[in-house]
């Protein structure tokens, strides 16, 4: 797989780690809009074409795929344009910045045949994958409640870098430079984490965003700091389960953590995931009398990365797919629209 690489920040040194480890995957070409961040990135990773626009990278044409890693509001017009291009494209999440723009992403990419994948990167968590295996075998018994948390703590602490003076960061904190906040960046992830690991789909929600003061005036240069900052989401699950899932960037002592908890008739289960690594915890059997939690050991999983570039390989469409997450998308487009009229909406 000859890849083209589309935005070269921070995930894009993330991405080329792992692609770089994939035997018949060929970076042949970088683009971005910087040409200082664009030059740094493409010597660091001995890539010999340059782009500074995607136009000049879709005329040139030497490659078979795309890996697009460009701000959201950004996702759809190159999206659409490597579709019409005949090029398979892996996304960053979240697809686009509303669900119409999304299912237009989609219905293009299925219409066209090219493989389409969005990158939710914890489908890589091996634990998560075993709940789920667990839940579809009937091991818990029906699913009644579901727990499901992101906490980030980036707002109280310097461990990623400083918002206060990096753009990378500050763009996340302003609609007006294309975020829907917490709930658009990470919201997605921890929704389909939530939903994936329990094997079940979200079909009513009710959710209350928050944006907190973060500078005089709530702007820093030309950054409005109006994205919100913390949300939490009450959910039905089509299975019937009830759930609750939150996020925050706000949460001191947490750098990066997701967690699943999954309750079922018969037994337990609770993921997870911090940067240190992983764990899948389980309270089945007779354990369930005493309330006993036990690790449970699990193999390690393809990367989405492995996945994706299989994929191309072999043509047979991945998930998560476009209309995966856009399907995600509507439910936090949903979820914006239940904080303004203050009712729960179906999916």
């Amino acid at each position: 797989m000859r890849l083209l690489v589309l935005g070269t920040g921070v995930m894009a040194k993330n991405q080329l780690t792992h692609f770089s480890k994939i035997d018949g995957v060929t970076v042949v070409g970088a683009v971005d809009t910087d040409p200082d961040r664009l030059s740094a990135f493409a010597d660091k990773f001995g890539i010999e074409q340059r782009f500074l626009s995607l136009d000049q990278a879709i005329a040139w044409g030497e490659f078979d795929a795309a890996t697009n890693i460009t701000p959201d509001r950004v996702h759809h017009p190159t999206t659409m344009a490597l579709i019409a291009a005949g090029k398979h494209v892996l996304c960053e999440k979240p697809l686009a910045e509303n669900y119409p723009k999304a299912l237009e992403m989609t219905e293009a990419a299925e219409k066209a045949g090219v493989i389409n994948m969005v990158n939710l990167t914890y489908r890589n968590v091996a634990p998560l994958q075993r709940a789920r295996e667990m839940v579809l075998s009937g091991e818990l018994g029906t699913i009644k409640h579901v727990e499901a948390s992101y906490l980030q703590s980036w707002l109280v602490s310097r461990a990623w870098g400083d918002w206060r003076t990096e753009s990378t960061w500050l763009w996340r904190l302003s609609t007006g430079h294309g975020s829907n906040g917490v709930l658009g960046d990470v919201g997605i992830h921890i929704l389909d984490f939530a939903a994936y690991g329990a094997a079940t789909d979200i079909d009513h929600v009710f959710a209350r965003l928050k944006t907190f003061n973060k500078a005089p005036g709530g702007q820093i240069g030309e950054y409005m700091l109006d994205a919100n900052d913390s949300f939490t989401m009450s959910v039905d699950f089509a299975n019937g389960a009830l759930g609750v899932i939150h996020a925050s960037r706000w949460a001191t002592g947490h750098l990066n953590e997701l967690k699943l908890r999954i309750y079922g008739e018969r037994g337990s289960l609770e993921v997870i995931h911090r940067p240190a690594g992983s764990e899948l915890r389980g309270c089945l059997g007779d354990d369930v009398e005493t309330a006993t939690w036990k690790e449970i050991e699990v193999p390690p999983v393809p990367t989405n990365y492995q996945r994706f570039a299989e994929a191309v390989a072999s043509g047979i469409q991945p998930d998560p797919n476009f209309r995966h997450a856009a399907n995600l998308q509507k439910v936090l487009d949903l979820a914006m629209e239940t904080e303004r009229e203050r009712r729960e909406l179906k999916v």
